[in-house]
């Protein structure tokens, strides 16, 4: 089990008098820094391919290893959370993404693929960490009526590292490769940087005072945790989701090198615009899902981005690069809206069913692996049919598979 019993009704709330905004800007860095590092893969994608000269099963490794992780770790950094706490939760996540950077040294001076597979499970143990810890601790942190809201916003500050980091991976990594290649040299200083920054992270979080949410233990009640219809479907939809997201942002560079005329480098930066448009997508999320319902809010985001898959793959040229890049604005509110249709009426399962939500992450492994495969054996069109039928399901979970019966 991902947690102990945890209800985040409207009697989660924080304890009186304390102060929530070391809480909400620590929240604010984590999500920004669990964004940047998690989208620096989509750099370091395209990156192994040309210097080690991977096929893009290959190369699809690096996704498979970092979510990988998602399905082992969840489960186990949720027991660890609910006996250690949130605050210790976030510092420990910090300090093990930090190891897991500083790893990149040994692994570029060698230049082994391998080991930079391994430095970035190491890594993602950590990610994991502050995401188990990060989840409930939204919702436990004010009023349960706006812990969808809350969840929304955090994650578009979240986006906003997403944003950053294919920026940043152009600059100072893939503008490098040509003049490195059969070398690892140029992603050395950018891990390390990351590396140096994460430990100060560290090191400030264990030192601020975080508000304790004040919790209501409550008893299973004798039913199975997947006895829930909706949560049974909810964990497909996530791990589709995860893995549609995950598999077009990275592919997304070498597809557009491939349909246009532009350079790997510019490429990289173009991604970019996909993990912006769904900074924006949240933002704009969280107003609609005010006054719309949740599961047609869903449909509506899953349906367009199975119409931009079809008009992208079926062209050529700019048409065939916006219309992929735009995915991403209507990703931009899937995993929240799943997350909370799946939960809903959970009420003492919910948080326990976090961490099965938070182990579906691992889509991002195996439809990421499988989209590769997918370009190795066939082409561009066929292997784009894996997200399209990923997005299909959430189209059905929006429309039925969300209801409790």
């Amino acid at each position: 089990m991902a947690f102990a019993p945890v209800t985040p009704d409207a009697s989660a709330e924080t304890a009186t008098g304390q102060n929530y905004r070391p809480a909400l800007v620590t929240l604010a860095i984590l999500y920004f820094m669990m964004g940047f590092i998690t989208c620096m893969n989509d750099t370091l994608v395209p990156f192994f391919k040309d210097s080690f000269e991977l096929t893009y099963a290959q190369s699809a490794l690096v996704q498979f290893y970092f979510f990988l992780t998602y399905g082992i770790m969840s489960i186990p950094a949720g027991v660890l959370v609910s006996k250690f706490g949130f605050k210790k939760g976030m510092v420990a996540g910090f300090a093990v993404a930090a190891f897991g950077a500083t790893l990149f040294f040994p692994a570029s001076l060698w230049h082994e693929y391998y080991l930079f597979l391994a430095a970035l499970f190491v890594l993602a143990i950590g990610i994991v960490l502050l995401q188990v810890a990060a989840n409930p601790y939204i919702t436990l942190l004010g009023p349960a009526k706006t812990a969808s809201s809350r969840f929304n916003l955090i994650q578009a500050v979240g986006s906003l590292g997403t944003t950053v980091a294919p920026v940043f991976g152009s600059m100072y990594i893939l503008s490098n490769a040509g003049e490195l290649a059969g070398s690892s040299e140029p992603v050395r200083l950018p891990y390390l940087g990351l590396a140096a920054l994460l430990v100060v992270i560290a090191l400030v979080v264990s030192r601020l005072k975080l508000p304790v949410p004040v919790v209501q233990a409550a008893s299973d009640g004798g039913k199975p945790l997947f006895g829930f219809r909706n949560l049974r479907f909810g964990v497909v939809a996530l791990f589709c989701y995860v893995g549609a997201e995950v598999a077009v942002g990275s592919f997304l560079a070498n597809y557009i090198v491939d349909v246009s005329s532009t350079s790997l480098n510019e490429a990289g930066t173009m991604v970019a615009l996909y993990w912006g448009s769904m900074f924006v997508g949240r933002f704009i999320g969280a107003a609609i899902l005010k006054t719309v319902k949740a599961s047609t809010v869903l449909c509506v985001a899953a349906t367009a981005a199975i119409l931009l898959i079809i008009i992208s793959i079926s062209s050529t040229g700019p048409v065939a690069v916006w219309t992929m890049i735009a995915v991403g604005l209507f990703n931009s509110i899937m995993f929240a809206t799943i997350f909370s249709l799946s939960v809903a009426g959970l009420e003492s399962y919910a948080t326990r069913a976090s961490g099965w939500l938070s182990t579906a992450i691992v889509g991002g492994s195996a439809i990421s692996f499988g989209q590769g495969w997918l370009i190795d054996h066939y082409n561009w069109q066929i292997a784009f049919m894996l997200p399209l039928l990923c997005y299909v399901f959430i189209l059905f979970f929006g429309l039925n598979g969300y209801r409790t019966k």
